[in-house]
């Protein structure tokens, strides 16, 4: 069982994976200004209870977290700490959160952090060669006891050799293509690069979507936004 929390809406792009952002996109429909950072109506998901008392959130559950900004964001500091005491009290519930600040990963720590949280995954974003040599060595110097890689969306090759070489340091990379209507260019050959270096460090990999724009074999395939993830399933390339 999963849910989506969002304790806090919008966010600031920083890279090049950011360009087309998909909560730009949404808003946009919306005439909504993404840059402008709120609270959301359902920030205390996680320990909100029904009439009868029991959390409403079940145990177990996965929480994708922040989906529709950075749990990182600079301008949800003022909010973060509460985020965190929820997460605390919630230590039966599994969250997980991606992130391209990992560089403000020792600004955002709760108090009594450690080692890290059990209950805590963390999704490190690399889009291309440049912001994975930046973030990765931040990523795998701080403590954090669960970690992924997600290469999505993913603009160039990248060598994650390296990245990968310290046991158990990285539990699974993620790897995808760009979606939306001014999507960039994903090359099959960067996946499986990816995916090689996966299988050499016996880490497990999946490849989560194509792309809108998928080139292969020096062909380019448009794939519509609904067929996607199924034609990644279909490549049958995932370790997992």
């Amino acid at each position: 069982m999963q849910v989506l929390w969002n304790p806090w809406h919008g966010c600031d792009k920083i890279s090049a994976g950011c360009q087309n952002c998909y909560v730009y996109r949404r808003d946009a429909r919306y005439e909504k200004d993404s840059s402008i950072v709120t609270k959301t109506a359902s920030f205390d998901l996680p320990i909100k209870r029904s009439r009868n008392g029991d959390y409403k959130v079940k145990s177990g559950t996965l929480v994708n977290t922040c989906f529709t900004s950075d749990f990182l964001l600079e301008k949800a500091d003022v909010w973060r700490e509460e985020a965190w005491r929820m997460i605390k009290e919630r230590y039966d519930l599994n969250f997980f959160f991606i992130t391209k600040r990992i560089d403000r990963f020792w600004h955002t720590l709760p108090n009594d952090w450690g080692d890290g949280y059990d209950n805590v995954c963390i999704g490190c974003t690399v889009e291309n060669t440049d912001r994975a040599n930046y973030r990765l060595p931040i990523f795998l110097a701080a403590p954090i006891k669960h970690r992924y890689i997600i290469c999505e969306p993913l603009l160039s090759g990248i060598d994650l050799t390296e990245f990968l070489c310290t046991d158990g340091a990285i539990q699974k990379v993620i790897a995808g293509g760009e979606s939306g209507y001014s999507a960039r260019v994903c090359e099959y050959e960067w996946i499986l690069k990816i995916r090689d270096a996966c299988e050499t460090a016996k880490v497990p990999f999946w490849f989560k979507q194509t792309g809108a724009n998928f080139k292969k074999d020096g062909k380019l395939y448009p794939i519509l936004r609904k067929d996607q993830h199924t034609q990644a399933r279909k490549a049958n390339i995932n370790l997992l």
